[in-house]
């Protein structure tokens, strides 16, 4: 039924491509006349009609070029804009960028399944943040934010998961991954070249030299680490010495971030999928020597960084690192909110207002988020909330992954199973690499739906 309405509404949006080509000119001629008509009746009302034309005619294009229109918004996604401009315009921008890099997202959604058809994706955890938005009316929400906040926070929860309520083109996919393995590089060419201009650095103090590209260290670690999972995959099945050099580019620049845990988990996942992959096209011997080297050579470097290098990955001692994380002093607060509602929480959107924006912590971190996903859903949804959000989570992984081919499900199920443990001390749901990352997961899970035409090819195993 949803798939026969689907379609419907395809042949009720799309209907151009039955057009003839011979109306296009006299479209254009009707279109400027109208302009002429409207600067000399209403010239106040020509600036609207500019702009109604130039949305109307994105969105079409939008609609024919769709797979293009994704990869620029992923592009762009990744890139965190939201922090550059925040630097160069004011803090007025970050939530505005989001709200844009989102709404862009369910627009392309949107446009997605109205020209392949939707999918009813059970278990999917963007159902567990309906149920939490709907108890929490039901049951009662905290007395600061209205109704319209806790319908922004579960369009804004919700946005990351809507591709994979949509059917997808052949190539989307092959794209997707392509380009999720572009984006580290891209972020960090172009913060080099606003630090050539003087425009903006690239590299950032904070406990010692990080990489931050066009965003923030730990955004830039966010993406790079999900790129890292796309070379992985593209590169253990088709053997290709791009996806191989990607991969390693992203494995670089990751460390350059200084982010600790995201290189941990990056080591972790990498190190299994290259020993335990089957039906890979690098043979299982040339990853152990792989493996071998890099063990070889990881003492050497971490002598040579800790006695000349200014990394942060290298200057920070254990103790230093929990300090300055910051995340001590940001989880009491969440804790006590957490613990005022056990069960069924303050309702979405609530984990904004737990650290004013105003306070001497908000000030001092720059951020009032928790960076404990596990802790904010406790405050938003509970341990109700919380337990449907993780029991979506195992069943919807385990669900899709079943379909794939070895190599992808073994890399998927242990990318999630790093996702877990990320949870627990970052953003990962909230966040512009979160859009990257689930995008990135839409694509792997697609592979399957859309045949073999778009699925990466499965040679014997060679290992």
């Amino acid at each position: 039924m949803l798939l026969g309405w689907s379609m419907l509404f395809r042949s009720a949006v799309f209907p151009l491509r039955r057009i003839p080509r011979a109306l296009v000119p006299s479209a254009a001629l009707g279109f400027l006349t109208l302009l002429l008509l409207t600067s000399a009746i209403a010239p106040s009302l020509l600036p609207g009609l500019i702009a109604a034309a130039l949305a109307v005619l994105l969105l079409v294009l939008a609609g024919h070029y769709i797979t293009v229109f994704w990869a620029g918004w992923l592009l762009i996604t990744g890139l965190s804009l939201e922090m550059a401009l925040t630097d160069l315009i004011g803090p007025e921008a970050f939530q505005t960028t989001i709200a844009a890099v989102k709404g862009g997202e369910f627009v392309l959604a949107a446009l997605l399944a109205l020209r392949f058809g939707m999918s009813l994706d059970l278990f999917n955890p963007a159902w567990a943040f309906c149920m939490m938005a709907m108890l929490g009316a039901a049951v009662g929400t905290h007395p600061t934010p209205s109704n319209a906040d806790l319908v922004r926070s579960l369009i804004g929860s919700i946005t990351p998961f809507l591709p994979f309520f949509c059917l997808k083109p052949p190539d989307w996919a092959r794209i997707i991954r392509l380009t999720t393995s572009l984006v580290p590089l891209c972020s960090a060419g172009l913060g080099l070249l606003l630090d050539v201009a003087g425009i903006r650095p690239v590299i950032v103090e904070s406990g010692g030299m990080r990489l931050a590209g066009l965003g923030h260290p730990a955004f830039l670690a966010g993406v790079t680490l999900t790129a890292v999972y796309a070379g992985l995959i593209s590169w253990m099945r088709t053997g290709a010495r791009m996806h191989g050099w990607l991969l390693s580019v992203n494995l670089i620049i990751l460390v350059l971030t200084g982010a600790r845990a995201p290189i941990a988990y990056a080591a972790a996942v990498t190190i299994l999928c290259l020993i335990f992959g089957q039906s890979a096209e690098v043979p299982r011997r040339t990853r152990i020597c792989l493996i071998a080297v890099c063990l070889i050579a990881l003492p050497i470097v971490l002598v040579l960084g800790e006695a000349q290098g200014s990394l942060r990955l290298f200057t920070l001692g254990a103790r230093e690192a929990a300090h300055l994380s910051g995340r001590d002093l940001l989880w009491p607060a969440f804790e006590a909110a957490a613990d005022q509602a056990p069960w069924f929480g303050w309702g979405l959107g609530s984990g904004n207002i737990v650290i004013p924006r105003g306070s001497q912590i908000a000030q001092m971190l720059r951020t009032w988020a928790a960076h404990n996903e596990y802790l904010r859903i406790r405050v938003e949804g509970g341990a109700i909330g919380l337990m449907m959000l993780i029991t979506c989570f195992i069943v919807w992984v385990m669900k899709h992954s079943r379909r794939l081919p070895p190599l992808e499900r073994l890399v998927t199920r242990a990318v999630f199973a790093a996702f877990a443990a990320h949870a627990a001390t970052d953003n990962v749901l909230i966040s512009s690499p979160a859009c990257v990352f689930f995008a990135f997961v839409a694509a792997v899970f697609a592979e399957p739906r859309n045949g073999p035409a778009n699925r990466l090819r499965t040679p014997v195993n060679v290992a």
